[in-house]
């Protein structure tokens, strides 16, 4: 009777679970929930055993094999952990920290808490047990490092995220190991003999890690790929695409797929035939994938402006395998001389591309502009096209200054509407700076190739009238896109740009003020007082520099289904809608737009999720174009030891002066060590570093002679020295 009640009682407290009828709806079992479990062992107020808690819950023989998955499942994502005598802690009970770790080429790291915590500090001896990008479980220690920042031992490793690497394989007497391309893992990798896949000692080799590091054993991996030589031309590419996971190989399945070669007269069904109209493409000489075409007419005093894009998302369904390709990829990826489609060639260089003189599908934004730039109407609409011709900036910005004289003779019959499109160009220009739009003059470079695919030089890229023209008409129709879906109330990811944060604000101001500056707007500035601002400076000397202070201020953009306007534009709404062959947020836009068109509701799931995704491989391919180009920077000046330049500091720290060369428009590093004798205070709101004896300063935006010392291809670091101290300027120490 007693052992009846005893099993009764044990039934009631399962049925306690708030969670029960979700985990037997989900799993088909009445599974304790992971929520209910923690507090359950919160009540017990001490670690229990895991038969304790089996007995506790009343679970059966039946049950215990998918419980005991349960709390491994728990114990992975850092929720319990098991101490030395195996029995089962809550860790938010024993003061742990949970996180992330980012490693460092010098052999410390840092633990970034997932509770957004301060970053605590991981040794050199505490890396050992772990590779950067791991998920672990660590204790607070009372030993701070020498910056005073509080240190942390690794109690548990929750996730081993390295499963592959790549890396150059060296031998030392017989044994051979892996060094890492990616510097924040710091540890060799161990290569077995059996392991090294006929792999020569210098070569660049793709391995799998088949025992991860632990307290007393380095990593050990296995070759699963040889590149080749390092300094073969393009192996910094191949070398990009595998320490960023970079997508580069399409399935067979995708591979395998047919296109028809044109697009066929059945697929002209429900769309406006537009091909009458003169569409054109500019683009770049380089460009191979065209997105988009654009045509203006004039009607009265208005414009009615035509904005064509390539319609992907008739080709590239909902969830098929291309999709979830191009989803994983993101956007497109451009190297310098090779670039990573986020589709197979057959689509973005051929049946989506608007090429010249060939029928294409399209979706339309068709909007009328006021000669006071003001939008009085819009529309979209899918349509067949055929661009009349596929232009360059460089032959457009010909035309419109030479009208008479251009030597682009065979493009004659389209200068009025190139023409007119300048005209809308000019108004749309007005408009933007009477909004407010903050518009940073940056320098943009380009790289010109030898024949043996190393830099020749490196060259400023003029941006004129047609970059400018072609870039209002794409925001037009990405503003008219917001706007559309806004109205109709169908959710989207919308490209966001959020102001500065306060503490940004705070420096930025403080900046300004020892310039005798000022940024109006109060606590929360507008677009418009940062383009006052930008206005007022534009003709200093030293514009350059609060230009570059006032840019660092901002966030980045993002995409997210939140509307939080653009700020750097100065718009309360906009999205991307342009691009679609080269970015996914573009694509899920036209099927959201096609979907309201049908009177439909387009959902692809959990908006935030794919924000962060398509945010995160938008990153990912800037680091590995960065990667790439600090490569190939690296091998150009690779000749110019010793030689000097004149430089612009473009970036101050606490440990030197990051120099940007004039001409060549490359960066490397002034170590603190290597400026005049003197103790130097880096002043991170003021951006100066400044000799306490001397009174001698180093300032964003100074200019510098260098010398070249030093260039390390593996770590991708240039080093200078000052070639004439000299040119320090002295300043008072107030």
């Amino acid at each position: 009777m007693s052992i009846k009640r005893k099993r009764n009682k044990k039934n009631q407290l399962r049925e306690l679970d708030p969670f029960l009828k979700r985990e037997q709806t989900r799993y088909g079992l009445a599974l304790p929930s992971r929520e209910f479990i923690l507090e359950v062992l919160d009540k017990q107020g001490v670690p229990i055993s895991e038969p304790k808690l089996l007995e506790l819950l009343d679970i059966t023989a039946e049950e215990s094999e998918f419980f005991h998955r349960r709390l491994s499942a728990m114990i992975r994502d850092g929720q319990i952990i098991c101490n030395r005598k195996g029995d089962i802690c809550v860790t938010d009970k024993l003061e742990l920290v949970k996180g992330t770790v980012q490693g460092h080429s010098d052999g410390f790291g840092f633990l970034i808490p997932d509770d957004g915590g301060t970053d605590l500090f991981l040794t050199p001896k505490e890396m050992h047990k772990v590779l950067h990008g791991d998920r672990v479980i660590a204790r607070l220690t009372n030993d701070v490092d020498r910056r005073g920042r509080r240190e942390c031992r690794i109690v548990r490793v929750l996730e081993s995220v390295n499963t592959h690497l790549v890396g150059r394989l060296y031998e030392d007497h017989g044994i051979f190991f892996i060094v890492a391309e990616d510097k924040r893992i710091n540890q060799d990798i161990l290569v077995p003999k059996e392991n090294i896949m006929n792999a020569h000692a210098g070569q660049v080799v793709m391995a799998n890690i088949i025992q991860q590091p632990g307290q007393h054993a380095q990593p050990i991996g296995h070759i699963v790929e040889i590149l080749g030589d390092y300094a073969a031309p393009g192996m910094e590419i191949e070398i990009a695409l595998r320490k960023f996971d970079l997508p580069h190989e399409f399935s067979p399945e995708i591979i395998s797929t047919k296109f028809p070669k044109k697009v066929l007269k059945k697929e002209f069904a429900k769309r406006e035939d537009i091909r009458h109209l003169p569409l054109v493409t500019i683009d770049s000489e380089t460009a191979k994938d065209f997105d988009d075409a654009v045509y203006c007419r004039q009607e009265g005093k208005d414009f009615r402006l035509f904005v064509a894009i390539a319609d992907v998302s008739h080709y590239v369904r909902d969830q098929d395998a291309l999709d979830k390709e191009a989803f994983d990829r993101g956007n497109s990826v451009y190297f310098p001389r090779r670039v990573i489609p986020m589709l197979p060639e057959v689509l973005s260089n051929g049946l989506c591309s608007l090429n010249p003189q060939v029928d294409r599908l399209c979706m339309v934004c068709e909007m009328l502009w006021t000669a006071k730039g003001e939008l009085s109407e819009y529309r979209f609409y899918p349509a067949v096209m055929l661009s009349h011709a596929r232009l360059t900036y460089n032959i457009v910005a010909e035309l419109l200054d030479q009208p008479k004289g251009n030597t682009a003779t065979e493009y004659t019959q389209l200068l009025p509407h190139i023409q007119l499109l300048y005209r809308l160009f000019k108004v749309l220009h007005k408009s933007r700076r009477k909004r407010g739009a903050i518009d940073f003059e940056t320098i943009e470079t380009e790289m010109v190739f030898n024949n043996q695919g190393k830099i020749e030089r490196i060259c400023p890229v003029e941006r004129n009238d047609a970059h400018r023209l072609i870039e209002e008409c794409m925001l037009a129709a990405n503003v008219c896109a917001a706007d559309f879906l806004e109205k109709h109330q169908q959710p989207v990811l919308y490209r966001v740009h959020e102001g500065p944060s306060d503490e940004k604000l705070v420096a930025l101001r403080d900046f300004l003020k020892e310039f005798g500056l000022q940024l109006r707007g109060g606590d929360k500035p507008s677009a418009k007082d940062y383009a006052r601002t930008l206005d007022h400076i534009r003709e200093r000397t030293d514009a350059q520099l609060l230009q570059t202070v006032m840019l660092r201020s901002l966030s980045q953009a993002m995409y997210s289904p939140d509307n939080a306007g653009h700020f750097g534009l100065a718009y309360e709404m906009y999205t991307h809608f342009t691009s679609p062959i080269r970015r996914y947020p573009d694509l899920l836009v036209h099927r959201a737009i096609k979907a309201v068109l049908a009177g439909k509701h387009y959902d692809p799931g959990d908006w935030h999720e794919i924000g962060k995704h398509c945010s995160q491989t938008e990153r990912r391919a800037d680091e590995a174009t960065r990667e790439v180009e600090s490569w190939l920077k690296c091998f150009y000046m690779q000749d110019k030891i010793n030689d000097c330049f004149d430089g612009v500091i473009t970036g101050v720290t606490a440990f030197g002066l990051f120099v940007t060369l004039n001409t060549i428009y490359v960066e490397g590093l002034v170590y603190i060590s290597e400026l005049p004798s003197d103790y130097f205070r880096h002043d991170s709101v003021k951006h100066v570093l400044r000799g306490e004896r001397s009174g001698i300063s180093f300032r964003l935006g100074d200019s510098l002679r260098v010398k070249l010392v030093r260039v390390d291809l593996a770590t991708r670091k240039i080093d200078f020295v000052l070639a004439d101290n000299n040119n320090a300027r002295k300043k008072s120490s107030k």
